[in-house]
């Protein structure tokens, strides 16, 4: 097999996750793009994402949040879980807002990574921030050759 560029290993990881991810294409979010240690997942918040208070229900945003989480510690095609996470919730956010969640890769040492996301709506208005600890386990999500 051919070396593939860690562009490409992103993206290939994230076909694999994505195509099996029914509860974030079900809760409406889109992966706009993947890189090494990156990812970013939007969503248009309907009514029926909206708790008692006509705001966005904190888990729809931590779900948000945890879905760009994923798709970026598994970019190097190696199967990455969560190990811990926390979210800091900021600003409502409601129906008909775009939620747009970035995720970066802060540290990834051994089989642990650690990976901070930030949430803002349509205008740039931070809604919520969140971090989260990953573990490598056995698997990968496609063949490659390997160094």
């Amino acid at each position: 097999m051919a070396k593939i560029s860690a562009q490409e290993r992103a993206e290939r990881s994230r076909d694999a996750m994505w195509g099996g991810d029914e509860a974030s294409r079900w809760l409406g979010m889109t992966c706009e793009r993947v890189g090494p240690g990156e990812a970013v997942v939007t969503m248009r918040l309907e009514a029926h994402h909206c708790n008692g208070h006509k705001t966005c229900h904190g888990g729809i945003s931590y779900a948000l949040a945890d879905s760009a989480f994923a798709l970026a510690c598994n970019s190097y095609n190696q199967i990455a879980v969560a190990q811990h996470n926390s979210m800091t919730y900021i600003a409502p956010a409601y129906a008909g807002d775009v939620l747009t969640a970035h995720a970066v890769e802060r540290a990834r040492f051994g089989r642990s990574g650690l990976y901070d996301v930030r949430i803002t709506n349509q205008n740039g208005e931070l809604i919520a921030e969140f971090r989260g600890g990953a573990r490598v386990i056995r698997g990968r999500h496609f063949e490659e050759d390997t160094p």
